[in-house]
């Protein structure tokens, strides 16, 4: 499979929408490693998790454009010539979306459509992914969630994500232009921003116990969830954008393999070898917004496209870990 990927993207013009980011930087070590022409457009807006350092090796086989994906023009401009855009910029932060609504719903859903429009008007034989989020089911009804599960989000960046998701469906069954989307769950590893826990709450207890810090859990703790390793998901992303299967669907990820709050909280602290888990009531702001339990069903991925994660959590902890300690100045 990975010789079928080689093959098909050797040569290819991609452009990645938040390519200084955790996921967008990864994608970009493969697609060079593929011979890919990478194009990273990333505004390092700080709050968002840009950082150079995350192409550290490739700087001089990747082409680097600071730009606002808000910015209709340069969008425009960007798209042109290119076969693939890997579509991952966006805010993530539930909390952050709820305080400032307008900013999520420029980033995540008038961009998304901008861009699509700049594909319509200048590149309509580009084929898009787009990064999902579990954000956008809410509460689940049962377990594990399926693609079928009711959209119920319980936030506005849920509400924008499902928009610019089906932006990118409607584009596809009107105009042609070849899309899909990938509903990611909580993705972990090298190169995420650790300056805040807005982007995901496993990175950031890996932060508190390499500093030796409490790991401050949300009573009971025994809400379930599941992880993705990041080369686990930047193959997902590889796989969908090369078949033709993929063409107008939308797939989830996961683990399979679903763990309380309170265990993956655990393992942290024994392989770091420092850090406490401490029980606190949930603030009340943050109650609102909390889902309970959650953890996908990724077969439609695996049955369409032969996706599999293949990183076991502790390996890909482990891998994570080892990266924070070497680079932690660039990160904290």
């Amino acid at each position: 499979m990975v010789e079928n990927l080689k093959e098909f993207y050797e040569g290819k013009n991609v452009l990645i929408t938040g390519g200084l980011g955790f996921i967008g930087s990864t994608l970009a070590y493969r697609l060079v490693e593929y011979q890919a022409n990478v194009l990273i457009v990333d505004s390092l807006i700080p709050e968002y998790g840009g950082n150079l350092l995350n192409i550290k090796g490739i700087e001089d086989k990747v082409k680097v454009n600071i730009a606002d994906v808000r910015d209709n023009y340069g969008m425009s401009y960007l798209v042109k010539g290119q076969d693939i855009i890997f579509n991952l910029a966006g805010t993530l932060s539930h909390i952050d979306s709820m305080k400032d609504p307008f900013t999520d719903l420029q980033i995540n859903c008038v961009s998304q459509l901008s861009i699509l429009e700049a594909c319509r008007k200048n590149n309509l034989n580009v084929k898009i992914l787009f990064a999902g989020t579990r954000g956008q089911y809410g509460k689940a009804i049962y377990l594990p969630v399926d693609e079928k599960h009711p959209m119920n989000p319980i936030d506005v960046n849920g509400i924008n994500n499902i928009a610019g998701e089906w932006y990118h469906i409607l584009y596809y069954n009107a105009y042609g232009i070849k899309a899909c989307s990938l509903r990611l769950t909580n993705t972990y590893g090298p190169r995420h921003q650790m300056k805040h826990s807005k982007q995901g709450f496993l990175n950031w207890f890996i932060r508190l116990a390499m500093d030796n810090q409490d790991i401050t859990i949300y009573e009971p703790g025994t809400q379930k969830r599941d992880f993705n390793y990041v080369d686990d998901v930047v193959e997902a992303m590889l796989l969908a954008i090369a078949a033709d299967k993929s063409n107008g669907e939308v797939f989830n990820l996961g683990s399979g393999e679903p763990i309380s709050v309170n265990d993956i909280a655990q393992k942290v602290v024994e392989i770091v070898g420092s850090g406490r888990i401490k029980l606190i009531p949930y603030p009340e702001e943050k109650k609102k917004i909390e889902i309970g339990d959650y953890y996908a069903s990724f077969t439609k991925i695996n049955q369409t496209l032969g996706w599999n994660p293949k990183t076991p959590l502790e390996e890909g902890l482990r891998k994570a870990v080892d990266y924070y300690k070497k680079y932690k100045n660039f990160y904290w």
